[in-house]
């Protein structure tokens, strides 16, 4: 890690059962990313989890198996190697992501059935609003007729997770074009205003956080 590690702000900290919610607006990728690690790195087994809700400017993430064969065609948008797991994906504005910094220890159970419960979280959430979304077998994430909506990547140290899940609200999808999405050539990907959900990103940040603390502590 070079240099100072950054200082998350306190924007708008919310705390719930033992849970503190920040809504970050957009920040930067990497400075992020660096905050999760030392949140983890630094966190006691009293150190309540937390839940990052944010965008992010555009940029490519390569996960830790991640191949760059999978960025097929050039772009101006960076591409930073990560510590997640899972391959390539984009994030950028009309995106809401969600840092999941959980102590599994505490919740008593592990990584399968956290990804599952998020997974089912946006399933839910996309429910309520009359779409049939679904898991597809192998490819950790969420789909509408085989389009990916949201994508899932976590990475597990000392029992705790960071990372999390990016769902696709309303943004220019053009960038997943120069990618294989998730490492599969030729994924479709969809967004809530393609199928018809004119959520403002505010309340869409809000129904995600609120589905996913409901999932996470049930």
């Amino acid at each position: 890690m070079n240099g100072a590690v950054p200082t998350i702000p306190d924007a708008r900290a919310e705390t719930d059962a033992g849970l503190v919610v920040r809504e970050l607006g957009r920040v930067a990728y990497e400075p992020t990313w660096r905050a999760m690690q030392a949140f983890t790195a630094q966190r006691s087994a009293d150190t309540p989890d937390e839940l990052w809700m944010l965008e992010h400017p555009p940029v490519y993430t390569l996960g830790q198996a991640g191949k760059r064969e999978h960025l097929i065609a050039a772009t101006d948008i960076p591409v930073v190697a990560i510590d997640r797991g899972g391959q390539i994906t984009y994030h950028g504005p009309g995106q809401v992501v969600a840092y999941v910094l959980v102590d599994l220890r505490r919740r008593g159970y592990g990584i399968r059935e956290l990804v599952s419960r998020m997974e089912q979280a946006v399933i839910d959430l996309l429910a309520a609003s009359n779409i049939d979304a679904a898991r597809r077998a192998g490819a950790p994430g969420v789909y509408v007729d085989g389009a990916k909506i949201a994508a899932l990547g976590l990475r597990v140290k000392q029992g705790c997770t960071y990372h999390g899940l990016a769902l696709n609200v309303d943004m220019d999808l053009a960038p997943f074009a120069a990618i294989n999405p998730c490492g599969y050539a030729g994924m479709r990907v969809t967004q809530c205003r393609d199928l018809g959900l004119a959520w403002p990103m505010g309340l869409a940040e809000r129904a995600l956080s609120h589905a996913l603390q409901q999932a996470i502590y049930s």
